[in-house]
């Protein structure tokens, strides 16, 4: 029997807010709402306290110092502060991973329509995964920076980052890492790997939407974007969205302490459905790095069965989707697939199911009810 309550597969496009972060983000929405610039009274003291301990649970998840921590409205504002910011004399020359989000790609476009900068574009085979030796051969040419994503979006793929950092401190050229997928979910060492800019999205790991942040490395400096006030080290101006900030600074505490226990049992779940799916769709193909992935993330392919037909069927009952929710509004292709060099066949019937921390093995099971129930209907409509 399907389950009339709809059940919630995407979350690589969004999480639900954790309760408990919820809860001191009211706290500083009602109570403790003061503005953290106001130095004459206790309110903005509190406001101000509530940045700085936010500045330090963030840092510490990630393994940085809290001074280096920028918070701003999400990752892709953070990508696009380091992109548009970076200090270059002369058109910046950026390798960049063709798999990378859209706020990587797209800032990098426009600034090479405006002749600003020069792209680069990594290699990548059909599992999705980087080639390191490509990267090295890419930098002896110099570069301006190197983009390279933790964990991609869509096939959920970890990228070694430690390593890339060690190639780009070898050939001393910043190394930008979007991280909203994965921080909170794998563990990230700021410091010990090399990064210079990671950017985070607070609604990626159970904090509410419109905050976030990006880590700057000690003696580094962007351009800002937005001026007035010159707050956070002048990079970043603007009155602090101290309930966003002080939720972030929770969930990041949260995920510190429950995080590898959480992708565990997420993983389980999701090799649970997997499996369910492998057996009753025979032809069903799973994208990307099977070995090295995000424990939520399976990212499955059905030949010729367009994948639009069974949202189509299943969207008020299950929530997954066919792509990146950062293409909202656009009928088009998976980049990430179509440089993965993919059949065409298999890019028309990708969908995407995420996992996380508040599914059920329940859910798990009405998914697969679902799912199943929408390809064979499909099938025997296209027959």
């Amino acid at each position: 029997m399907i389950n009339s309550n709809p059940i919630y597969l995407d979350y690589h496009a969004t999480t639900p807010c954790d309760r408990r972060v919820a809860e001191v983000v009211l706290h500083h929405m009602t109570e403790a709402f003061g503005n953290a610039s106001s130095i004459d009274h206790i309110f903005g003291d509190e406001a101000d306290t509530a940045i700085k301990q936010a500045s330090v649970q963030v840092a510490d998840l990630v393994s940085a110092l809290p001074r280096e921590v920028i918070f701003t409205s999400g990752a892709t504002e953070s990508i696009n502060l380091v992109l548009r910011g970076l200090p270059c004399s002369g058109k910046k020359r950026i390798a960049v991973l063709p798999v990378e989000h859209k706020a990587v790609l797209d800032t990098c476009h426009a600034l090479e329509k405006n002749e600003l900068a020069e792209m680069i574009y990594l290699s990548v085979d059909s599992k999705g995964r980087l080639d390191l030796e490509h990267l090295e051969r890419s930098c002896t040419g110099g570069l301006s920076l190197i983009c390279v994503m933790a964990a991609n979006n869509e096939i959920g793929t970890i990228y070694p980052i430690k390593e890339v950092g060690v190639i780009a401190q070898k050939h001393d050229i910043p190394l930008l890492c979007d991280g909203s997928q994965a921080v909170g979910k794998i563990p990230i060492d700021f410091t010990e790997w090399g990064i210079t800019y990671l950017a985070i999205s607070g609604h990626k790991l159970y904090a509410p939407k419109g905050v976030g942040a990006l880590i700057v490395k000690k003696g580094h400096y962007l351009e800002p974007m937005i001026y007035g006030g010159g707050h956070q080290q002048g990079m970043r101006s603007g009155t602090l969205n101290v309930s966003g900030i002080a939720g972030l600074g929770e969930a990041c505490r949260l995920r510190q302490l429950e995080m590898a226990e959480d992708e565990m049992e997420i993983a389980i779940k999701r090799d649970r459905l997997q499996t369910l799916l492998q057996e009753s769709i025979p032809d069903l193909v799973i994208n990307g790095d099977l070995t090295n992935r995000l424990a939520g993330s399976l990212h499955i392919s059905i030949p010729n069965v367009p994948n639009k037909t069974i949202i189509a069927r299943i969207r008020h009952q299950l929530a997954i989707s066919t792509g990146s929710a950062c293409s909202s509004g656009v009928e088009a292709p998976s980049h990430v697939l179509r440089v993965m060099k993919l059949d065409s066949s298999l890019v028309a019937g990708a969908l995407r199911l995420s996992l996380g921390k508040f599914v059920s093995s329940n859910d798990v099971d009405m998914a697969y009810e679902i799912l199943t129930q929408a390809v064979k209907a499909t099938k025997e409509l296209l027959s």
